[in-house]
């Protein structure tokens, strides 16, 4: 018979609404149930593609014996971290403060006032290996929560204390330097692996906010060792099996530290990050490999995480048919018999496949005869190798993956979140219109424009944003990343189309965050908005993890608005942020480096181009395509139309409301174009020529 959680949208919370545990969704009816019956509060935090999601639930909540146990000591609340991350962030911290490692799932076991005194991660049934079982842990808890009651409150009491006193922490002093983002890159470069590329030993984790970071480092210090890290990096899991080699996208994670084994779930925030970084690293090096990463990964996006919305789903699981990673690997005889002819040996050899397979079982380490297609040696060097022109090799293995990947369509899929999170569809909008105009194609864009449309048009409502659509339903108010991850897809969608109509809901969007996540000029943004009486504190977050921090993308996004418009305001609150979290910073710089990307705005000084004329004339559309030419992450550019409308239309496109400033930059004739490059408003002599405009750029880059 179906729980509570039947009546969710959240696929994680329906995954679940088949168990025999009496699930509560988090809400007040989950709080006073724990009150009326005076029992503790059994809370249990995943994700629809976690994997020891997966197996807690088989082993423990789909067990007949567990569930009665649970039923009878415990109000059990099921949260999905992706649809209330500012629940699962505080108890996270609550998993750490209390000498625990996190991780999901999350355990904690706390009391009706939502006051946590015990915490964990996975729980198998029964005890083994110094492992607690839930046969033996809840009854325990059960005996502790009758006779021990005062004890357990007052660690609770303690708990949200620490809590307390940890959120305060945040000091205001000064905004960190030059000299931060050099101890940065130290920190990086010392946490390099450079045999494998990556930071760091296994786990392995992406984190591509570093490599943009280290990019903007190198263009403003030339040191090439930050370029090298990036490259290395990006050509390292590019070979290796975190990406998929027939399918495309990137894997969450790898469990080794040469790339090769990953856990196999697929995230939407690491698909459109990493596209970030491999465009940006095209647009420093020219590198074909890294523009064919991008479209690779893109493909995979809008192939098989679009919603028929235009928005994008979330993820995909790592396991199929009970296993992990069935649907990605392949036997020897196997890949034989599909590639087959006289590529099939040419394709055991590119992609490492061996007969005893290369994928070893995490829990017992043994090689289970499956391989994970991956490039031990790149394709151009094994071309070289066997006398085989590289171009020749390429198209012989893509026509041998196309094979694969037409076998693979008869495979049991994965499932699929397929939830639309405003935060991550900022995400990808952005990188999607980066992509646009480094890689120049038209599609990327009109995919971005039409996923945020989607999003302005459902998830704002009465000026503020949802957080969460799936299958005609949007609701649960955003939280700080929501607001700032789309307003910077806004503008990363406004610098590819100079559409003013994205400058427009940028400002929108900021001006409503800093209304709603600010509590005082040097705080720093709250992670959720006020009012939101079900949390037990209110946080401040900044550290940079698998995502960049609300913080991070906010201090970016005010730069750019502040010399995008000229409004003061943005560049008051940008240094409020760098102020109220700058000690932070100091203290591990490399632990905060989208917060440092912005950092490194500051410090090399941003530039904005004008460009005022008719946006449908010749020159105008060249000096765009110049200023697009090359590696610039902090030019700002807006087209400044002939005539500046007095009256603000309906769609919010007028440049005289959303950047007044304009006004002040008449075009020198109305047939042709005029630019000037400016720092902070203080402008270079104007020009009305692309090609002076591009000697300009050389002089100032």
């Amino acid at each position: 018979m179906p729980n509570r959680l039947a009546e969710e949208k959240s696929p994680y919370l329906l995954q679940h609404a088949e168990n025999p545990v009496d699930w509560y969704p988090w809400g007040d009816e989950a709080f006073a149930a724990a009150r009326e019956l005076d029992r503790p509060i059994f809370l249990s935090i995943g994700y629809a593609t976690c994997h020891w999601c997966h197996v807690m639930e088989h082993e423990s909540f789909e067990d007949e014996e567990v569930a009665r146990l649970m039923n009878e000591t415990f109000v059990n609340v099921k949260v999905d971290r992706e649809e209330r991350p500012d629940i699962d962030g505080i108890y996270m911290s609550v998993a750490q403060l209390m000498g625990g490692q996190g991780g999901w799932p999350l355990t904690i076991v706390m009391t009706p006032e939502r006051l946590p005194f015990f915490s964990g991660t996975y729980f198998p049934r029964e005890s083994r290996f110094g492992r607690p079982g839930m046969v033996d842990l809840v009854p325990r808890i059960g005996h502790l929560w009758s006779t021990r009651r005062e004890d357990l409150s007052a660690s609770a009491d303690a708990v949200r204390a620490n809590l307390e006193k940890l959120e305060s922490g945040v000091p205001s002093g000064r905004a960190p330097g030059p000299d931060t983002l050099n101890r940065g890159f130290e920190e990086l470069t010392r946490e390099h692996d450079s045999m494998h590329g990556g930071f760091g030993r296994a786990p392995k984790f992406p984190t591509p906010h570093r490599l943009l970071f280290l990019l903007r480092y190198w263009r403003r210090t030339g040191n090439a060792r930050a370029l090298e890290i990036v490259e290395r990096t990006l050509d390292a899991m590019r070979a290796g099996g975190v990406f998929d080699q027939v399918g495309f996208g990137f894997h969450r994670y790898s469990t080794d530290a040469g790339w090769l084994l990953p856990h196999f779930e697929k995230m939407l925030y690491d698909q459109a990050l990493l596209t970030m970084a491999c465009v940006e690293a095209y647009q420093v090096t020219g590198a074909e490999r890294h523009a064919r990463v991008a479209r690779e990964v893109i493909e995979y996006v809008l192939r098989d995480l679009t919603d028929p919305t235009g928005g994008f789903h979330s993820a995909e699981d790592a396991d199929s048919e009970g296993e992990e990673g069935r649907f990605y690997v392949w036997t020897e005889a196997e890949l034989r018999e599909v590639v087959g002819g006289e590529n099939a040996d040419l394709a055991v050899t590119v992609w490492g496949v061996r007969p005893e397979g290369n994928f070893t079982d995490e829990a017992t380490g043994l090689r289970t005869g499956a391989n994970i297609p991956h490039l031990p040696v790149p394709a151009e060097t094994l071309a070289a190798s066997i006398g085989m022109e590289s171009t020749e090799l390429l198209a012989r293995l893509e026509t041998s993956r196309r094979r694969l990947f037409e076998r693979r369509k008869e495979r049991i899929r994965p499932l699929k979140d397929d939830k639309v999170l405003t935060d991550w569809n900022g995400l990808m909008i952005a990188a999607l219109a980066k992509a646009s105009v480094a890689l120049d194609e038209p599609r990327y864009l009109s995919a971005a424009e039409r996923a945020a449309d989607f999003l302005w048009s459902v998830m704002w409502q009465e000026g503020r944003l949802l957080h969460r659509y799936r299958k005609g339903d949007a609701e649960i108010d955003g939280n700080l990343d929501d607001y700032a991850f789309l307003a910077w897809a806004e503008i990363e969608l406004h610098q590819a189309s100079q559409d003013l109509r994205h400058l427009e809901r940028a400002r929108r969007l900021t001006d409503a965050m800093l209304d709603l996540f600010g509590d005082g000029p040097e705080d720093g943004l709250y992670f959720a908005p006020a009012g939101r009486e079900d949390l037990i504190v209110r946080r401040r977050e900044v550290y940079d993890g698998a995502i960049p921090s609300g913080n991070s993308a906010a201090l970016s996004n005010l730069l750019r608005l502040a010399r995008l418009t000229a409004e003061p305001r943005y560049e008051r609150e940008a240094d409020a942020i760098a102020k109220a979290f700058g000690a932070v910073v100091e203290a591990h710089p490399a632990a905060f480096t989208w917060f440092l990307s912005g950092l490194e705005f500051v410090a090399d000084g941003g530039r904005e181009l004008v460009i005022a004329g008719d946006p449908d004339s010749g020159e105008a559309e060249e000096m765009l395509r110049t200023s697009r030419r090359g590696y610039r992450p902090h030019l700002v550019t807006i087209l400044r139309p002939a005539a500046m409308p007095g009256a603000r239309p309906s769609d919010g496109s007028d440049a005289g409301s959303i950047a007044p400033f304009l006004a002040e930059f008449e075009p020198e004739s109305s047939s042709g174009a005029t630019a000037w490059l400016c720092r902070g408003l203080m402008c270079e002599r104007p020009v009305t020529r692309a090609s002076d405009l591009a000697d300009l750029l050389e002089i100032e880059a």
